[in-house]
C-alpha cells in the first residue's frame, strides 16, 4: 500500500513539475527499498560505475569546445566559407545552410545553439537572395539537429554510455548515414529551387574563396583533428575530447582572439551546469534501469510482444513509429537513458546490431526535434524567428517526408551503418 501511495505520489509531482532526475532517483529508491528488497546502495553504485567509466571524460570536455565555438565568431566565419565555395550550386545557399549547421550541431551538440547561432545569419542571407519563407523557415528549423549522427556528437557518446557500446565506434558508423542525409536533403533543395527564377545566385570568385579560407583556416582543422586521430587509431573519444577542447581555445583566445579570458569562468560554469544535468539524469536514470533489469522487464516485454511480432524487419518498422513519437516527446538525452536499456535486449533477440541500433536510435530522435506537435525545434525557431507553431508545422512537412525516407533506407540496410567498421576490421 505504502509504495502504491509514495509511486502516485512521485507521478503527481512529475506532471507538476518536480525535476526529471528527482522523480528516476525517487521511483529507482521506492522500487529498490519496497519491491525489491535490495539497499539503495545499488543505485549509488551504478552513479560511480558512471562515473569511472573511460568514456565520461568525453562529455564536458567536447561540450565545452562546444560552447567556445558558439560564443566566438566561428559560425558566421563557417557561413562565409560555406558560401564561397557552395553557394554558386543552384540552390547554393540552401547547401550551405545545410553543411553549416551539420558541422555547428556536431561540434556543439545542441539543436537549440545551431538555430539560434546559425540560423539567424542564414535566416537573413535567404531572405534576401529571396528564398521562399516557407523553405527557409522548414531548412532552418529541421537542420538543427541535423549534424546529431557525426562525431562529437554528445547523444552519440551518451548512447554509448548506456549501452556499454564502443563510442569510437559509433562514431565511425554514424559518417555514412550522416552523409546520405545531407545529401538527400541538398539534392531536394537544388531540385526545389532550380524551379524557382527569382533566386538570387550565388557570385563568388577565387578571390572570395582564398579570404574566406583564410579566415576559418584555424577552425577547419577541428573535424579533421577528431575524426582522424579517432579512426586513425590516435587516440580515445575521451583524448580526441581534450586535443579539441585545448585546440579550440588556443584558436578563439589567441589566435582569432574572439574570446576574452574573462569568459572563460562563465562558459565553464554554463557548460558544466549543462553536462551535470546530464550525468545527474544518466546516474538515476541508470540505477532505475538496474531495478527493470532485476525484474526482467524487458524479457517480459519480449514474451508480451514476440506473440505480435515475429520477424527483424516488423519489429524494426515498429520500433521506429514508437522512437518518432518518444522523440517529440521527450528531450533526446532523456529518452536515449530511459528507452535505451528497455529496448536494447529485445532488439538483441531480433537480431538487431546494438551499433546499428544506436544510428537507428539518433536518426529517429533527430526527426523528432522537428516533429509536430511537441518538436523542441518548433518552438526554438518560432521564439528566434517570430513564427507561429502552425506555421512552422508546414514548413517542416517536405523536409520530415525525406528524413523518414533516409531513416527507413537505414533501417532496412545496416551495412551502411556497419560497413566502415567492416572495412577496418579487415585491414
Amino acid at each position: 500500500m505504502l509504495t502504491t501511495v509514495l509511486i502516485i505520489l512521485l507521478l503527481i509531482l512529475m506532471f507538476t513539475g518536480l525535476p526529471l532526475f528527482a522523480f528516476l532517483g525517487g521511483i529507482s529508491l521506492v522500487s529498490f527499498c519496497f519491491i525489491a528488497d535490495v539497499s539503495s546502495a545499488a543505485i549509488f553504485s551504478e552513479a560511480y560505475r558512471l562515473a569511472s567509466a573511460p568514456a565520461v571524460i568525453a562529455l564536458p570536455l567536447f561540450t565545452f569546445a562546444g560552447f567556445l565555438l558558439a560564443e566566438s565568431q566561428a559560425p558566421i566565419r563557417m557561413v562565409n566559407f560555406s558560401r564561397a565555395f557552395l553557394g554558386w550550386l543552384p540552390g547554393g545557399l540552401s547547401i550551405v545552410a545545410l553543411i553549416s549547421c551539420a558541422v555547428f550541431t556536431a561540434l556543439t551538440g545542441a539543436s537549440g545553439v545551431t538555430i539560434i547561432a546559425v540560423g539567424g545569419i542564414l535566416y537573413t542571407a535567404m531572405h534576401n537572395d529571396r528564398y521562399p519563407d516557407k523553405f527557409s523557415m522548414g531548412l532552418i528549423t529541421t537542420s538543427g539537429s541535423l549534424g546529431l549522427l557525426f562525431p562529437p556528437s554528445l547523444p552519440i557518446i551518451i548512447y554509448g554510455m548506456v549501452s556499454s557500446t564502443s563510442v569510437d565506434k559509433l562514431f565511425v558508423a554514424g559518417l555514412l548515414p550522416g552523409i546520405l542525409l545531407v545529401v538527400v536533403l541538398a539534392i531536394y533543395s537544388m531540385i526545389f529551387t532550380s524551379r524557382l527564377e527569382k533566386i538570387v545566385q550565388e557570385k563568388t570568385s577565387l578571390a572570395m574563396m582564398w579570404s574566406s579560407f583564410k579566415d576559418i583556416a584555424w577552425e577547419l582543422p577541428t573535424p579533421v583533428i577528431i575524426l582522424g586521430g579517432i579512426y586513425g587509431g590516435i587516440f580515445t573519444a575521451g583524448e580526441a575530447a581534450a586535443v579539441t577542447v585545448v585546440y579550440v581555445a588556443l584558436v578563439e583566445i589567441f589566435i582569432k582572439r574572439d574570446i576574452k579570458l574573462g569568459q572563460l569562468g562563465r562558459l565553464m560554469r554554463e557548460s558544466m551546469i549543462l553536462i551535470g544535468g546530464i550525468l545527474i539524469i544518466l546516474s538515476t536514470a541508470l540505477g532505475f534501469t538496474n531495478f527493470l533489469v532485476d525484474q526482467q522487464v524487458p524479457m517480459q516485454l519480449f514474451a508480451a510482444i514476440k506473440t505480435h511480432i515475429t520477424s527483424q524487419l516488423t519489429f524494426l518498422l515498429a520500433l521506429n513509429g514508437f522512437l518518432l513519437i518518444v522523440g517529440c516527446m521527450m528531450d533526446i538525452f532523456s529518452a536515449l537513458i530511459i528507452v535505451v536499456p528497455i529496448i536494447l535486449p529485445i532488439s538483441h533477440f531480433y537480431g538487431v546490431d546494438p551499433i546499428h541500433l544506436g544510428i537507428i536510435f539518433l536518426l529517429n530522435l533527430e526527426i523528432g526535434y522537428s516533429t509536430p506537435p511537441v518538436g523542441v525545434n518548433l518552438f526554438i525557431s518560432s521564439f528566434r524567428f517570430k513564427k507561429s507553431i502552425p506555421y512552422l508545422w508546414r514548413s517542416v512537412v517536405p523536409f520530415l517526408v525525406i528524413y523518414v525516407i533516409v531513416l527507413l533506407i537505414v533501417t532496412y540496410i545496416p551495412a551502411l551503418s556497419l560497413i566502415l567498421l567492416n572495412y577496418a576490421k579487415a585491414q
